[in-house]
């Protein structure tokens, strides 16, 4: 067994080109882990395993100098594609139909649509790429706080010009899968186990994990974690002598990425790491003593550079325009339901959507889903391969973020038991409270996976060792590992016919009302309720402006101007919250002169050269709520009931009459 590139002898393994049989130490568990326990090649940690000594260094030598692709066998090969069928399974409904989009996240699809075009606008045009005003006219949105996905809008940029947002988030989504799998896959095999099998099963369960499929509803961000694998090797590889520069400038680089991918995952990855490294410094304090200091001066190289280069970007996105300081109260209180870790998520084979729903706020954050049998299988593992300090601490890790993915009041099967929980300490700690508690769940899978590969690999060591025990404990392992995951195996996700892109948007009818002095205002303004507006504008390549937006913007409460945590929507208008109200369902109130000169600020503060109203729920309501707001009816054009309000916005001195209206 091999992990982070050292295998049972102390050996380095270079590529992880290991003979066909080698034998491994079968009564040793510390050896398995031997990189953690002790990674200086000496006589004495030969001995452990006599038979890899009889390896040629002369052969080791010439496979690390190969290119990654010759390093490919056919097992690597058909793992990865594995990965990508799945992945394509997966998300199969939104490619086999693109008139379609996610039923239980809409929303966020259509923002993630909108960064894309963001991105692919940053390169065609140049643009400013950490503040747009193409959402949210005139106080425009913080793309730093709002996941802008830099990193992978910007080299999709040709997807997204040639076939359109929609199909660019399909790639994205799927992409982030398949690479996701692939990473987990290639840095288990090459640096902690030797077998394949074993890799291959905790990378699949590292990318499909019920959590993964959960937020891949909606959350491409969330999903996209193929640098997480890399980043983990490359923290551990801090500690080589005489490669500090090296290994923290590699370590940056990967840090810099994530950032613009999502710093959440980055953040509960380094939180997971750096409670690991600093337990096994204590463990190899005696052995290897000098292995913190260079483990040190490499991360100052690495955390020295990542600062230099994020330092704008971060205060742009803690200190800049539209900035919030921490998400919403309720939503810091979005934890896991303790009954949620044995249950089976609503996209599981095992789940179902009903028990799933009582347990969790909504089917995007379905992080704890683990079932029984994973869960019996996990503490079984952890319990034998106790022996091993890197197995203990894994165990431990993942203990606590169970813990505090629980939230600031423990809930048992949708039960308040009024026990607080370990986030009732931290919820409102700067930084942390922009985490969402539930999501420390989400972080536990990783963990698993490793776990997964290592109770694999040391299955197989125990067959090759020990041929009298082969049947037994072939037969143990594959019941186990099938009994805790085949409940979990994925299912497709759900998709609903979208509402098309309107006429009046796709034959470039609005550029005779929208420009560099006017905007587009829809009805009613877009929020999480209602993103469409946000596909149209990246439809157009965000050539066409709007007002209103879903996305994460501060609180602007007039009676608590203190208040800058995030929330979903613009801050209130009297037009915005009226139309809102009216397309609840809630009865259309007396319009007098006073709501008219409201409405008549609002349009001039939205610089609003077009109002438009699709066919939708109470839009005849909506329709008439307005039309007495702005005193004239509207004209039905290419899809659209349209306001052309131009003459109102640029004249100072235009009122607004009433018209009767039956």
């Amino acid at each position: 067994m091999t992990i982070t590139g050292f295998d049972s002898t102390g050996q380095s393994t270079g590529e992880n080109v290991l003979p066909p049989r080698q034998v491994t130490a079968a009564d040793d568990l510390d050896a398995e882990l031997i990189a953690l326990e002790g990674d200086v090649v000496t006589p004495t940690r030969r001995a452990v395993a006599p038979a890899v000594e009889t390896v040629d260094e002369q052969e080791i030598r010439p496979a690390r100098r190969r290119l990654p692709w010759r390093a490919l066998t056919w097992r690597d090969v058909c793992a990865i594609g594995s990965f990508l069928a799945v992945a394509l399974f997966v998300t199969a409904p939104l490619w086999l139909n693109l008139d379609h989009e996610l039923r239980d996240d809409p929303q966020d699809q259509a923002f993630f649509e909108w960064m894309l075009a963001h991105g692919a606008r940053v390169l065609t045009d140049g643009v400013y790429p950490f503040f747009s005003d193409r959402l949210n006219y005139p106080d425009g949105v913080n793309m730093m706080a709002n996941t802008s996905v830099l990193a992978v809008s910007l080299p999709l940029t040709p997807v997204t010009l040639l076939f359109g947002p929609h199909v660019a988030f399909n790639v994205f989504l799927t992409g982030a899968l398949a690479l996701t799998g692939t990473s987990w896959y290639l840095v288990l095999s090459r640096r902690f186990v030797a077998s394949r099998l074993a890799a291959w099963v905790g990378a699949l369960f590292c990318t499909f994990a019920p959590s993964m499929v959960s937020h891949a509803g909606g959350h491409p961000n969330i999903v996209s974690q193929f640098l997480v694998p890399l980043i983990i090797w490359r923290t551990l590889e801090l500690r080589r002598p005489r490669r500090v520069m090296r290994n923290g400038l590699l370590l940056a680089g990967l840090l810099i990425w994530q950032a613009f991918i999502n710093l959440e995952i980055l953040f509960m990855t380094a939180v997971a790491l750096g409670i690991f490294c600093a337990v096994m410094a204590i463990v190899r304090r005696r052995t290897h003593r000098g292995e913190v200091l260079t483990f040190l001066r490499a991360l100052g190289v690495a955390a020295a550079t990542t600062l230099a280069v994020l330092a704008y970007p971060l205060s742009v996105q803690f200190f800049g325009p539209q900035s919030y300081h921490g998400l919403a109260e309720f939503v810091r209180h979005f934890g896991a339901d303790l009954g949620s870790f044995t249950a089976y998520a609503s996209r599981s084979v095992a789940g179902n959507e009903a028990v799933a729903a009582g347990l969790t706020q909504n089917p995007a954050e379905e992080n704890a889903f683990f079932g029984w049998g994973l869960v019996i299988l996990f503490v079984g593992l952890v319990l034998w391969m106790r022996r091993t300090a890197t197995v203990v601490a894994i165990g431990g890790i993942a203990i606590f973020f169970a813990a505090m993915s629980l939230g600031p009041r423990i809930y048992l099967n949708g039960v308040n038991t009024g026990v607080p929980g370990i986030w009732s300490l931290l919820h409102s700690v700067p930084v942390l409270n922009s985490a969402v508690p539930t999501r420390w769940a989400m972080a536990i899978a990783p963990m698993v996976g490793i776990i997964l590969a290592l109770g694999c690999q040391r299955a197989a060591d125990m067959i090759r060792t020990q041929p009298q025990s082969r049947g037994p404990v072939r037969v143990a392992m594959i019941t186990a590992v099938a009994m805790a995951l085949v409940p979990l195996a994925p299912t497709p996700l759900r998709t609903t016919l979208m509402d098309p892109v309107p006429e009046f948007v796709t034959s470039g009818a609005w550029k005779q009302f929208v420009d560099d002095d006017h905007t587009m205002v829809t009805l009613p303004l877009p929020d999480s309720n209602y993103p469409d507006p946000l596909r149209w504008s990246a439809y157009t390549g965000q050539d066409m402006r709007i007002a209103g937006a879903y996305a994460l913007l501060p609180n602007q409460d007039p009676r608590n101007p203190d208040d800058r945590t995030a929330i979903f929507s613009p801050p209130w208008r009297p037009t915005s919250g009226l139309i809102t109200s009216v397309r609840q369902g809630n009865p259309i109130p007396e319009i007098t002169d006073i709501r008219r000169e409201m409405t008549l600020a609002d349009l001039r503060f939205w610089k609003a050269g077009v109002v438009v109203l699709t066919p939708q729920a109470r839009d005849i309501e909506m329709l008439r709520t307005f039309s007495e707001l702005v005193g004239f009816r509207p004209t039905w054009t290419e899809g659209v009931w349209m306001w052309d309000v131009r003459a109102l916005v640029d004249n100072p001195d235009a009122t607004v009459t009433a018209i009767g209206m039956k």
